[in-house]
């Protein structure tokens, strides 16, 4: 019989987990009590998402202000120190800019403009053009911003993060310099000791830093890149992918992953006899076309996946071949023509006229992406996702 359901995406409730709970048990559990409850099957190339947040819960992977406050000074010691290029998010980088104030004496904060790196606005783009400023040449300091745009607060959360990164820098009594600039060597006029806190385009910013003159150079992925008396900690990322747990601590992102992951592919098989694909994931790859705000806030959408869910889709772009190869057919003779393409397409795609305008984006990023949508990030309470009928095309029949 014909299937006329393509790919399902399905939110599974969990328990709430804490440090030290059996995660991979929990998650196949919760399948198969998904399952006989939703009325479904596990079926071969299934994939199971689950959430960093609950795998680095259960690890415990937690590092409180005191110990990034203890990482900044080993590094940077009595240093004037330029942090540039941060996102403006109370989640992502408050608690984090609170372990690095408790670290130094002064810090200049370089603020890129007019948005972060994530789409978060300091100033919309027009009231540039108004006052023509021109963010790739011009550097402004606090005084000169707030002549020209007044406070601006952000439109989601209210915040005016100009003034609420100063007040908190100093409520951790260090000195604070704030400027706002978009070329990374500009940081090099105020200090020779930076700290990078761009995300995916850290390591040019490094480079060039580096070959500008700059003494000390580190990222955030070089804080908390190991353990500080006895805290969590991540060798591949440090600070990067963390979120805020309290007011005094932060949620790193898991370590480790690989090995989880193939645990539950490997206990799913047990139960099951299906080879389900599985992965962690963090934010989605997609942008706000209306907010402007790019939700990877992530270093990575995935940091482990199981061997599945390597590569790009391979897929033909059906209104192509209908409106090319197929135009003079329809109905059931064009619908055999079309899956007779499919069932014999190439095993590489790539350059393929039919191919145009399929996602040419790596596996798992388009399914993290989907998991982040599905699981949101509030209270749906379904760390897990289980997605049916990914890999399937226009051919599958059952």
């Amino acid at each position: 019989m014909e299937r006329l359901v393509g790919t399902v995406s399905r939110g599974i409730r969990a328990p709430i987990i804490r440090e030290g709970d059996p995660l991979s048990d929990i998650v196949v559990q919760s399948v198969l009590d998904a399952a006989q409850s939703g009325g479904f099957t596990v079926q071969d190339r299934d994939v199971v998402a689950v959430t960093e947040a609950v795998v680095a819960r259960a690890q415990g992977n937690y590092a409180h202000v005191d110990d990034i406050a203890a990482d900044v000074k080993a590094k940077f010691g009595d240093d004037t120190i330029g942090v540039i290029f941060p996102i403006l998010s109370r989640n992502r980088f408050a608690i984090c800019l609170r372990g690095i104030a408790k670290g130094a004496k002064k810090i200049v904060l370089m603020l890129s403009y007019p948005s972060d790196e994530v789409g978060n606005h300091l100033v919309d783009l027009d009231m540039l053009d108004e006052k023509g400023v021109n963010p790739w040449s011009d550097v402004l300091t606090e005084v000169k911003f707030r002549k020209l745009f007044g406070y601006q607060k952000h439109t989601f959360t209210g915040v005016d993060y100009i003034e609420y990164y100063k007040q908190l820098i100093t409520d951790c009594g260090a000195e604070v310099e704030i400027i706002l600039a978009n070329n990374c060597k500009t940081i090099l006029d105020y200090t020779k000791s930076v700290l990078c806190c761009d995300i995916h385009t850290r390591a040019r910013t490094k480079r060039l830093l580096k070959a500008a003159g700059a003494e000390k150079v580190y990222g955030l992925d070089e804080i908390m890149n190991q353990p500080i008396n006895g805290s969590g900690f991540n060798a591949d990322y440090g600070l990067l992918g963390s979120n805020k747990a309290t007011e005094d601590t932060v949620k790193l992102f898991p370590r480790d992953c690989q090995a989880f992951v193939d645990d539950v592919h490997a206990k799913l098989l047990e139960k099951t006899g299906k080879n389900v694909e599985v992965m962690v994931y963090g934010d989605g790859a997609f942008k706000d076309p209306v907010g402007k705000i790019w939700e990877l806030a992530d270093p990575v959408v995935s940091p482990a996946f199981t061997q599945g869910l390597v590569g790009t889709p391979n897929e033909v772009k059906l209104k192509y071949l209908a409106d090319n190869d197929f135009a003079d057919l329809k109905g059931d003779e064009l619908k055999a023509a079309i899956s007779e393409y499919i069932k014999h397409k190439d095993a590489d795609l790539v350059g393929n006229m039919a191919s145009q305008g399929t996602t040419p984006r790596r596996l798992t990023d388009l399914i993290g992406s989907l998991a982040d949508l599905t699981s949101g990030s509030g209270d749906k309470g379904t760390p897990f996702i289980y997605i049916q009928g990914y890999f399937d095309n226009y051919t599958a029949d059952c």
